[in-house]
């Protein structure tokens, strides 16, 4: 019987970052276009959905997160024309598309905010987040941005505040205002009218602030964590309001009321117990929500075992956890294995075979590495902050700030370029990978390379209805403490399991294992027990079909 699990449960995707993935009209900078000549790229892969960050009008303050208007393109990305073609040819390849909304905030260049600093009496005065300050040296109180420094802007204009969470060039929209929700809510529909299949919502836990404005509590902690801590303060009134859980349900309903039903995905911190208010009890809220722990994987079973009884534990059927590596945000998780491809299997084969919903970013599948980029050289506006920084003061507080070096552009072949742009146009990034070495041609001509492993791992699962929406079941913990991390996964008629030997020395598990489905490394059956060579992964299959 086919299993009624929705798409989104038994999907993988594939993020892409439209300003670094694929130039076709020789400017440097990557565009529509340049997606849907790599779309069969990304189908024969195996990927069944794209999610892409934003290229809607914007003055590119931060490439594409400060919106001048949601309706629009940014016209170094293509075409409204171009956007609808690519929904279409997406859809033609029986996949999903997904698109990035940043719905906290706009630009500074967007029509709303340029007519709402004009004065205090305005149509649109209220449409953003203004006080009066303690003059025009002292801000309203003492909310934060998440970069660091004061969330408050000064604007002459009106002789009052804004208030920012992200940059000072991206005000937060005023959603006690019923106009600005309305608004936004027609901006939502907009593109789902126009056939998207869903939404990656970004920094969606700030969209409500506290409408006392009084300040945050002091907190001991400096560095910002996955909860409400950072710069020494407790971010109390500024993020994770009660009416942001209720937006959350709202844009649920939203999304149910389109036939067929379409797809939230949040970028949301806080702890397990809010991000379930978010989900819902009975998971009627957002559908899934990034969770962050093998952002900060360590290269051993013990640390992936947690992790994974972590999301069993908080998120068991019906929740799905979302297993993502890395993102435009953050350091390429390569690096975090120096390199090694035969590590960075196991990790692929990890999250592409426990329970849940991958994200991969573009390049991953290649082993695309960190540029070196300092950030003194960065066009990142949050490296530019920090341009001050020694290396080794960043390292100390664990800071990733120049972001550039986690948005080079993809290699596709060999040349100069790497494919990426025409051999005479200059890419807006540096190349991070030396194209002759590093690049998805000549992986593909390698069938031991990591872009076929990524290949034969995404188009099993797709073959196999365990590993799509089966449940997990860890095997016992003293295993991964001898450098093995080992899972069934289970849809009730199909049963495999999966076995990762994060050690260099050999292994063996015993384990009624039938047959060998797939394996990296030196792993092998041996009456009744799975032996496992150093370095080592394999799927078996425990049941005879």
């Amino acid at each position: 019987m086919k299993n009624a699990a929705p798409w989104w449960k038994k999907t993988t995707i594939y993020q892409i970052y439209p300003r670094s993935f694929k130039d076709t009209n020789a400017d440097g900078i990557g565009d529509l276009p340049g997606i849907i000549q790599k779309l069969d790229y990304i189908k024969d892969l195996g990927f069944e959905t794209i999610w892409i960050s934003p290229f809607f009008a914007s003055p590119q303050q931060d490439w594409g997160y400060d919106i001048a208007s949601y309706r629009e393109i940014a016209p170094e990305y293509g075409t409204m024309a171009d956007a609808e073609r690519l929904i279409d040819e997406v859809h033609r390849r029986g996949m999903k598309v997904v698109f990035d909304l940043v719905l906290n905030h706009t630009s500074i260049q967007h029509p709303w905010f340029r007519e709402s600093c004009t004065s205090k009496d305005n149509p649109k005065s209220d449409w953003y987040l203004w006080r009066d300050g303690r003059g025009k040296k002292h801000p309203p109180n003492n909310w934060k941005a998440m970069p660091g420094g004061s969330g408050w802007h000064y604007h002459p204009g009106r002789d009052q505040w804004y208030y920012a969470s992200f940059l000072p060039f991206q005000p937060d929209l005023n959603y006690r205002n019923p106009e600005v929700k309305r608004e936004m809510f027609k901006n939502v529909k907009f593109w789902l009218d126009k056939g998207v299949d869903g939404y990656r919502l970004d920094i969606f836990h700030a969209i409500y602030k506290a409408d006392h404005f009084r300040n945050n509590p002091f907190h001991w902690s400096y560095i910002p964590g996955e909860d409400r801590y950072g710069f020494f303060t407790e971010w109390k009134y500024t993020v994770n309001q009660p009416e942001t859980i209720e937006l959350a349900h709202e844009m649920r309903g939203l999304m149910d009321s389109f036939e067929p039903s379409r797809f939230i995905l949040g970028e949301i911190f806080g702890s397990d117990s809010l991000i379930k208010e978010y989900l819902g009890d009975t998971a009627n809220g957002m559908h899934a929500i990034f969770l962050w722990d093998l952002m900060a994987f360590k290269f051993n079973a013990v640390f992936f075992w947690d992790a994974l009884n972590h999301y069993e534990t908080w998120y068991p059927p019906p929740f799905t956890p979302v297993l993502v590596l890395g993102n435009h945000d953050s350091r390429r998780w390569i690096d975090r294995v120096n390199g090694d491809v035969e590590k960075a299997k196991l990790i692929a084969l990890l999250q592409l075979t426990a329970r849940g919903l991958p994200v991969v970013y573009y390049g991953e599948e290649i082993g695309l590495p960190e540029g070196k980029i300092s950030a003194k050289d960065s066009l990142d506006p949050v490296g530019q902050r920090f341009a001050w920084a020694p290396n080794w003061l960043l390292s100390l507080l664990n800071l990733y700030v120049n972001r550039d070096n986690c948005r080079t552009p993809m290699a596709w072949d060999g040349s100069n370029k790497a494919g990426f742009t025409d051999k005479d146009a200059k890419p807006w990034l540096p190349l991070s990978a030396d194209p002759a070495h590093v690049n998805a041609a000549v992986q593909k001509s390698d069938p031991d390379s990591l872009i076929n492993w990524y290949k034969n791992l995404l188009n099993y699962r797709k073959a196999t209805p365990a590993l799509q929406y089966g449940n997990l079941e860890l095997l016992p913990k003293e295993s991964s403490r001898n450098g093995v991390l080992g899972f069934i996964r289970d849809s009730g008629n199909q049963k495999v399991a999966v076995l990762i030997n994060f050690d260099s020395n050999t292994q063996s598990v015993k384990l009624g294992a039938k047959r060998i489905a797939l394996q990296t490394g030196d792993a092998f059956l041996r009456a009744g027990e799975v032996v496992l060579g150093g370095l080592s992964g394999i799927v078996v299959c425990l049941d005879d079909d």
